[in-house]
């Protein structure tokens, strides 16, 4: 037998571990691709999640910082630590479950979305992406796949009400902000400190661009078109901005019977002329940009004393901040010649919860296609009428929502419904690109 040197021999071994090692690495990669969500779980939890805040029409009113949404934070949470997270709560009242990577020193990916929900709201809207999350950690943890990236699963606070959690997170959240009374009744501040947050430290919750790879989030689409299109999943290309105004009518309020009609500084019916005015404005130039009046409350509120004040709401939305702010000033002019025809003075407020629209990354919205496809689902490229926190966490790192069907677009609603099949689907649609950017296909 030839005899050979120490050199040849530890050639030889390394190349044979360089081989099991690329071996190894194909076979994980393999068993990755091939993993999928647990859809019954999902569905379950979706309804145990339900029952917190559930209200007689069959939805929920979860509003951020209720009783309601402290029991389903908790329940969150209990979910988290199943899924192997080590969960904490940050200054904004944000719930994060992390799991550490293969290696410290990469960002991590963090993926999640909200359960908070409007009055009178349903259980799908922003539910189905924190338990689709949360199920995606599991699936990695019951099979035992380390990342190499850290991975953050993110609930975040009072999205509802202004998309407050993430907004904290990058850093944007103000005084004036923590000062606006929430649907519980508290203010942002009282409503972070009963979370668990601690609003006079929000500076240690605001995270930096070396922090995350990526951001992702799962959510209904909140309108018709999957649906009515059949296709399976929505890859999203931007969320729109939304700016919002308290509208103040300052009439007179004067007696019902003894009051001539063309005597009368009638405030609600200045406010009624005005809802007209911002539709018709709104709808006078071409585009998807909305416009909505959807609160309004009357002083004195008697069926027989002339409306002396109104306070109204008013909400704008587009893809671009320049048409918002146009649209706007048209909607101010229409109010100056309402308040001169009807003897009424019309002042509006911005309220400090507005949202810039924001664009996904091409990069994410690539990979989530890719994804789809691979999963034989269909898919198509869309815009999101409705404010998400990924518009937020865009504006620091690299940013794609994935949407799933609602059934007959109706959302915001006790009605709201999303099939058990769709919310799978987005999961493993979730899932494949959250494996995808950590085999680095991020580029």
């Amino acid at each position: 037998m030839p005899k050979f040197s120490n050199f040849f021999w530890r050639a030889i071994i390394s190349i044979s571990l360089l081989a099991n090692t690329y071996v190894f690495a194909q076979t994980a990669h393999e068993i990755a691709r091939n993993l999928r969500v647990n859809a019954k779980r999902i569905e379950q939890r979706i309804l145990v999640l339900s029952e917190f805040g559930k209200n007689p029409q069959g939805g929920v009113s979860r509003v951020a910082f209720s009783e309601a949404d402290i029991q389903g934070r908790n329940y969150i949470m209990s979910l988290m630590r199943e899924a192997g997270l080590t969960v904490r709560i940050d200054a904004a009242g944000n719930i994060i479950g992390r799991r550490e990577g293969r290696d410290p020193k990469l960002p991590s990916i963090i993926f999640g979305s909200h359960i908070d929900s409007v009055p009178n709201g349903g259980n799908y809207d922003g539910d189905v992406g924190s338990i689709g999350a949360i199920e995606c950690a599991q699936v990695l943890h019951e099979n035992g796949i380390v990342m190499r990236h850290p991975l953050e699963v993110v609930v975040f606070a009072n999205e509802e009400g202004g998309l407050v959690g993430s907004r904290a997170m990058i850093g944007g959240l103000t005084a004036e902000a923590l000062a606006v009374k929430s649907h519980s009744g508290k203010t942002i501040r009282e409503g972070i400190r009963a979370i668990g947050g601690d609003p006079d430290k929000l500076s240690e919750a605001k995270r930096h661009k070396d922090d995350f790879k990526a951001y992702l989030e799962l959510h209904i689409e909140q309108g018709g078109i999957l649906d009515a299109e059949k296709i399976n999943i929505g890859v999203v290309e931007g969320i729109v901005g939304i700016k919002w105004w308290e509208v103040t009518i300052e009439g007179f309020a004067n007696h019902a019977g003894t009051t001539p009609m063309d005597k009368r500084q009638d405030a609600l019916l200045a406010a009624a002329q005005l809802a007209i005015a911002v539709n018709k404005v709104v709808t006078s130039v071409p585009g998807r940009q909305v416009g909505t009046v959807g609160r309004i409350t009357a002083e004195p509120g008697a069926p027989n004393v002339i409306p002396g004040k109104v306070v109204m709401s008013l909400e704008l939305r587009d893809l671009s901040s320049e048409k918002v702010n146009s649209l706007f000033q048209s909607i101010q002019a229409e109010a100056n010649a309402i308040a001169q025809k009807t003897g009424t003075r019309i002042s509006f407020s911005s309220i400090p919860t507005n949202s810039i629209p924001a664009l996904t990354d091409e990069r994410v919205r690539k990979l989530i296609a890719e994804s789809a496809k691979a999963l034989g689902l269909s898919y198509k490229l869309m815009p999101s009428g409705a404010g998400h926190d990924a518009q937020e966490m865009a504006r620091i790192t690299a940013s794609g929502m994935i949407f799933v069907p609602s059934v007959g677009g109706i959302s915001h609603s006790p009605k709201e419904f999303t099939k058990p099949e769709d919310m799978a689907n987005g999961a493993n649609v979730l899932l494949q690109t959250i494996l995808k950017i950590d085999r680095g296909e991020l580029k």
